[in-house]
């Protein structure tokens, strides 16, 4: 990658991002695709946050990622947010089109691509999410529009989640409902697909279920954590010879759909294999 007075470029707005893979996936795709860009990472604690979106516009930076603990929060900075995304009330894609800001949301897309692609289907399923932030919120919204017959939602905060639930109640069929995080293994013996949502296991050994549960059942379970690949929550998973989704199926798939909406250019499946080769080799 050559880089010149007419280098534009693409970020990432979070905290913490020391561990994103986010500038191998589009570095990668701007080379690939000939586009005169590069992607970096900006670390912003949220009282930066403001500041930040106007140095975006102020720096004709042309387009961002957003990641923990700034999708909420980032809507209130932005011109405006494309309609799928004011249901799910977060934003994790950014596109300047001169110097208007609109946000877009491609997680749940993302995620729900990670599932299918694993032979798993989503209409009629219940489901149980571990978290209540911006990636629950996208992933949610998306999976009760497919058709999830219902959604339970595990946080410590009630009030976060109920505004999940209710957005979900007065949009979807689906059947929706949350409560406190304890998780016992009663509440699984229903559930067709387990996701934790949380940042818990992001470098450290926390996990966000009781790892001594046993589950003597089918179910799927999904982390949008990624690194590391394994997480506790999946190793829980695979010690109960459960499948599972891996957390850089999601991240490459959002980060394919955000591509899109900055560049118009259509990833192919080739793209996917070979970033997720990418990423095993550096980790």
């Amino acid at each position: 990658m050559k880089i010149n007075s007419s280098t534009t470029m693409i970020c990432l707005l979070g905290h913490p991002i020391k561990h994103s893979f986010s500038p191998t996936i589009h570095n990668y795709l701007f080379e690939k695709y000939l586009k005169n860009s590069i992607y970096v990472c900006f670390d912003v604690k949220e009282e930066d946050l403001s500041e930040s979106v106007l140095g975006i516009k102020a720096l004709g930076i042309k387009g961002c990622n957003v990641t923990i603990p700034h999708k909420v929060n980032i809507t209130k900075y932005l011109d405006s947010i494309d309609e799928n995304t004011k249901l799910i009330g977060a934003v994790n894609t950014i596109k300047n089109e001169g110097g208007v800001l609109k946000g877009y949301n491609t997680d749940g897309r993302g995620f729900v691509k990670s599932i299918l692609d694993k032979g798993y289907k989503i209409k009629d399923k219940k489901i149980m999410i571990i978290g209540a932030g911006g990636a629950c919120r996208s992933i949610a919204i998306e999976l009760a529009s497919i058709g999830a017959e219902s959604i339970e939602i595990r946080n410590r905060s009630l009030e976060k989640a109920n505004e999940i639930v209710e957005s979900i109640k007065n949009n979807f069929k689906t059947i929706v409902s949350c409560s406190r995080n304890t998780i016992e293994k009663s509440c699984l013996e229903d559930i067709d697909i387990l996701i934790n949502t949380t940042p818990l296991g992001m470098e450290n050994d926390l996990c966000p279920i009781n790892t001594e549960i046993v589950v003597n059942k089918k179910m799927l379970v999904c982390d949008i954590v990624y690194k590391p690949n394994e997480t506790v929550f999946l190793k829980w998973a695979k010690t109960n010879n459960l499948d599972v989704v891996y957390g850089i199926d999601m991240l490459i798939n959002q980060a394919l759909e955000a591509f899109y909406i900055w560049t118009g250019v259509n990833t192919c499946s080739d793209d996917f294999k070979h970033i997720k080769k990418l990423y095993k080799e550096i980790n």
